[in-house]
């Protein structure tokens, strides 16, 4: 099975305080409508922190400071095996403009339950909802 190699931004209001991510609905694919943490696909030669930096300002027009690693999820979809490591970040500027997801909430702690997310990133709530204020 083909693996592929991910990152995923969890941006928070405030870096110390937690208070509330962002999190958007897939636009598009075999995934679309389901939620995640955006992010995207890490290239040659960069390290996952830069991939991260990049990706959020293709996909949210935005710039992003990365914070600390969280953790590394690995989950088997049907057609392939993702590898995503997954990072907290958070708004140095832009407005996080929508570019490729249907739809974005900020969610807070109590929040975090309510959007359908995808198998993958539902496995990181738990470590999320520990980390928030």
């Amino acid at each position: 099975m083909k693996t592929i190699k991910v990152v995923a931004a969890i941006i928070c209001n405030n870096m110390q305080k937690k208070t509330k991510v962002f999190a958007t609905a897939r636009g598009y694919g075999d995934l679309k409508g389901g939620w995640e943490f955006p992010g995207g696909k890490v290239e040659p030669g960069e390290t996952p922190q830069q991939a991260l930096v990049r990706e959020i300002m293709e996909e949210l027009n935005t710039e992003i400071k990365v914070g600390d690693y969280i953790d590394t999820i690995e989950y088997d979809y049907p057609t392939f095996h993702l590898s995503m490591d997954c990072f907290w970040a958070e708004v140095t500027s832009g407005q996080l403009e929508l570019k490729e997801a249907a739809a974005a909430k900020w969610l807070t702690k109590e929040q975090l339950d309510s959007v359908a997310w995808l198998p993958a990133d539902i496995t990181l709530i738990e470590k999320i909802r520990a980390n928030m204020g």
